[in-house]
């Protein structure tokens, strides 16, 4: 049976970038992933199928909103929700093929199965043991359920991610538990395909840790859409019968208890580490109290030999974030210097508008007692936006008082996740806030809104 180099658990994000890396440095590599397909959640169930609906599902509002205002007159389209999830299905088998050829081309093994550790320096995959130098636990995470409530989830009528996906048919009415990224995402999905939407959170605000001016106008532009908002709701019982549920919760600011109907029920409260069956107790692996598996800057668990990296450590659970973890953690094992800088991971919503940030918020800075400056420009001045009917939002730029060193950037607007990139660039450089404001940008671009929030952290904007 072969030597391994590295042996990586799991094949998502940060599994997969994290061999391909191994193998490039020359380690021999295998990957052990339980799927039919390669990719993990972000690519089977997650990301990229989520991000294939919420394109659908823009198209069909831009048809039934804009399209006539732009000259293309004719009947609105109809949806076909077959034909949507068959080309979201579509999408999701080019993406999890493509990393079947990127295994093959930087010649990584693919040990199918699940994996358990029985002893460091082994893999067991099925009834097969395989020795490795070093393994490097990457198994992502799964869904969590709602805290404290009694909450059944069978993926029919109360449903994960994974199961909202894949429904049968549009839902009348929907109810989603909880307003982060993944609830507000499926959520306006489903609106924009004409479900009734009613959005359940615990705190009194949307999307948690995100930019108060943010949540404020996110929340208001989602309202605006459709989506119906109950905050400061804690989630008590969910039952469901053959075809519909019924959600109870109580108002923290009086508790009176309140109950809604609805023919599906999204449980989006968050995800947890995955790592049942892997052996880490046994093996004496050291765990944080919220079930991630500890680790030092090199990514190194207290086993030696065993490394972990993405959703089942700590730190946000973006697949990007498990990207840079992969890579670095290859880099340690093969001598070299493995680094992710924290402070530069950008977060984006994928909903219409999006939003997008990175760095630090204003409430953090304030908290910190750090002296700041803001430089803030609406999309209303941009001319590309006004131009695609997309001129809600803002561009908010933080800065050092004394330094103008950027400190963060929080966007909500078009193109949001792709604009976010040019100061998470300028982040890691060092770059000022006039370093920005300097750069020619061109016109007409929605870049140039970032120019102008850069501007306005200086002398002032051109547009405002």
């Amino acid at each position: 049976m072969a030597q391994y180099d590295v042996i990586v658990i799991g094949a998502g994000p940060g599994g997969y970038v994290s061999a391909i890396r191994c193998a490039q440095l020359g380690l021999k590599t295998a990957v052990v992933e339980g799927r039919d397909t390669l990719g993990g959640t972000c690519l089977n169930v997650g990301c990229i199928p989520s991000k294939a609906l919420l394109h659908a599902s823009h198209q069909l509002h831009e048809a039934e909103h804009n399209f006539a205002a732009m000259g293309l007159k004719g009947k609105s389209p109809s949806v076909d929700w077959t034909q949507m999830k068959a080309y979201k299905s579509d999408v999701v088998g080019q993406n999890t093929k493509g990393i079947e050829f990127l295994f093959k081309k930087n010649k990584i093994d693919w040990l199918k199965g699940w994996g358990s550790i029985p002893a460091a320096g082994q893999v067991k995959v099925g009834n097969e043991v395989h020795d490795a130098k070093n393994i490097i636990i990457a198994s992502g995470s799964e869904p969590s359920s709602v805290p404290g409530a009694e909450v059944t989830i069978d993926e029919k009528i109360v449903v994960t991610s994974t199961g909202a996906l894949e429904l049968p048919k549009i839902p009348k009415k929907l109810a989603v538990i909880g307003a982060g990224v993944i609830g507000l995402e499926l959520g306006s999905v489903y609106a924009r395909l004409g479900s009734e939407v009613q959005v359940i959170e615990f705190l009194d605000h949307i999307t948690p840790g995100m930019d108060g001016d943010v949540q404020k106008s996110f929340l208001k532009l989602l309202k605006k859409q459709g989506l119906n908002f109950t905050l400061g709701a804690a989630v008590s019982k969910v039952e469901a019968s053959k075809t519909k549920a019924k959600v109870t919760y109580k108002l923290r600011k009086d508790d009176s208890e309140h109950q809604i109907d609805a023919d599906v029920v999204l449980v989006a409260t968050g995800r947890k580490p995955f790592t049942d069956g892997l052996g880490l107790e046994a093996l004496g692996v050291e765990m944080s109290p919220r079930g991630q598996i500890k680790t030092d800057s090199q990514w190194r668990t207290n086993v030696p030999g065993i490394y972990a990296i993405g959703d089942a450590i700590d730190g946000p659970m973006l697949a990007h974030k498990a990207e840079d973890e992969g890579m670095a953690a290859a880099e340690v094992i093969a001598g070299k210097h493995g680094h992710v800088n924290y402070e530069v991971i950008p977060g984006v919503i994928y909903t219409a508008p999006e939003v997008a940030s990175v760095g630090k918020t204003e409430e953090q800075l304030k908290e910190e007692g750090r002296a700041y400056k803001v430089g803030k420009f609406s999309f209303m001045g941009n001319a590309r936006a006004k131009a695609v009917f997309q001129g809600d939002g803002f561009v908010k730029l933080l800065a050092d008082k004394d330094t103008d060193r950027v400190l963060g950037c929080h966007i909500i607007g078009p193109g949001a996740g792709d604009l976010i990139h040019e100061i998470c660039v300028g982040m890691e450089f060092g770059a000022s806030a006039e370093d920005i404001a300097l750069t020619c940008h061109a016109h007409p671009t929605f870049s140039e809104a970032v120019r102008e929030a850069a501007l306005a952290c200086g002398d002032g904007a051109i547009h405002m």
